[in-house]
């Protein structure tokens, strides 16, 4: 029963999306660009409509796009390859599902909302570029306090939710800082293609290396694990450094 509430509650969550598409209406469009849509969709789709979001990303940020694009690229490692194994650490340390879930999905929930609404005003304050060394740190820094909680000697759910709170409070506040930057990477007319690019390679390297992280558990134990998984994030924080840096290669040509 437990499992068919959850997911017909999904369902219906879902439900919401697809209602609100299928009532707004599609919007008004001037004769002239009603033209050009007709006459675009008339004529065969040329290899340079599908070539130019990417060329014009790299004709803006040059010998730059390539850190940049690294950048990105390990940004979420380091939690991506915690998260895989966090669920099997609360279950192997002793702690029940009703806790696990009690502190990681409900209260955990509300601590990721509160990081990215401080994210976003801090983003304000401050700029993205600034912020994206003090986000990479926090990633990888919330780690290590897994890494202390994994020799503790029993199970507390106090501490427990301490070091929940703080990784989701950071995580929060990354991936707001972390939207911000990529959105500013793209540009009007490539929005759409620019981001599915930056979002996919986002989280591809970071499922490749989680994907060992059962492996590293098994021959290290969980403590070193965590250790492991705060170092992978040292890459992203020296490039966000050099970003904070030397900020024009970050924002590039517009």
């Amino acid at each position: 029963f437990d499992w068919r509430v959850s997911y017909a509650v999904m369902a219906l969550s879902m439900g919401v999306g697809m209602v609100t598409v299928w009532r707004v209406r599609e919007p008004a469009q001037s004769s002239q660009s009603s033209q050009s849509a007709q006459g675009a969709q008339s004529s065969h789709i040329r290899w340079r409509d599908f070539t130019e979001p990417f060329t014009d990303f790299f004709s803006r940020y040059g010998r730059a796009a390539a850190w940049v694009l690294l950048f990105i690229g390990v940004f979420r490692v380091s939690d991506i390859s915690l998260g895989v194994m966090a669920n099997p650490f609360y279950l192997d340390f002793g702690y029940t599902k009703g806790e696990i879930a009690n502190v990681s999905k409900l209260f955990g929930f509300f601590m990721t909302i509160a990081g990215a609404a401080a994210g976003g005003v801090l983003v304000v304050r401050y700029g993205v570029v600034r912020m994206l060394p003090a986000a990479a740190l926090m990633t990888a820094g919330t780690n290590l306090l897994f890494a202390w909680l994994a020799t503790t000697q029993t199970p507390d759910l106090t501490w427990l939710a301490t070091v929940i709170s703080a990784d989701n409070l950071s995580g929060g506040l990354a991936t707001a800082v972390f939207i911000a930057y990529l959105s500013g990477l793209t540009r009007v007319g490539h929005t759409a293609t620019q981001y599915a690019l930056f979002s996919s390679l986002m989280t591809l390297p970071a499922k490749l290396v989680g994907g060992a992280s059962g492996f590293v558990v098994e021959a290290a134990g969980y403590a070193a694990f965590f250790v492991y998984t705060a170092a992978l994030g040292v890459p992203a924080i020296l490039l966000a450094m050099r970003f904070s840096r030397r900020p024009e290669e970050f924002f590039g040509r517009r």
